[in-house]
């Protein structure tokens, strides 16, 4: 349960850094277009090796951002610099999460014991919508 739940928080979170994405290239006056995307994988040999994939999955995506801020910098886009600091910072917190559990993962090994204390720290996880974010909450109100 625990693992499922991280999951989905986290899941609820992407959704919201989305559309923050979504929200700031429409008050620019561009235009979003969604394309289709790789299904991720669907099984994993373990915890642990699902918090590598994730770990490393945050690495790209904070070297994607950070691509984009190098842009934003030679373009003189001072907006949308200032728009991306928030996912740079965002991008340190997303990988320390996942680098604490992974590290967790790491230290217990095969312990079943650590594994099923973990699974109920992890199932603590709560989502908040962000304050401002309008796509989440009228989505929510459905």
């Amino acid at each position: 349960r625990g693992f499922a739940q991280w999951m989905k928080v986290q899941a609820l979170e992407e959704l919201t850094h989305a559309t923050k994405f979504y929200g700031y290239v429409n008050d620019r006056g561009g235009r979003v277009i969604l394309a289709a995307i790789d299904a991720p994988p669907s099984s994993w040999e373990s915890p642990l090796t699902v918090f590598e994939d994730v770990l490393a999955h945050e690495q790209k995506v904070t070297g994607l951002i950070n691509k984009l801020v190098d842009l934003a910098i030679k373009e003189k886009d001072h907006a949308t610099n200032t728009f991306l600091q928030w996912f740079v910072t965002e991008q340190v917190e997303e990988e320390a999460s996942a680098n604490e559990v992974l590290q967790k993962l790491k230290l217990m090994g095969d312990a079943q014991g650590g594994l099923f204390m973990l699974d109920q720290e992890l199932a603590q996880r709560l989502f908040a919508i962000p304050p401002g974010n309008t796509l989440i909450s009228s989505a929510t109100k459905a």
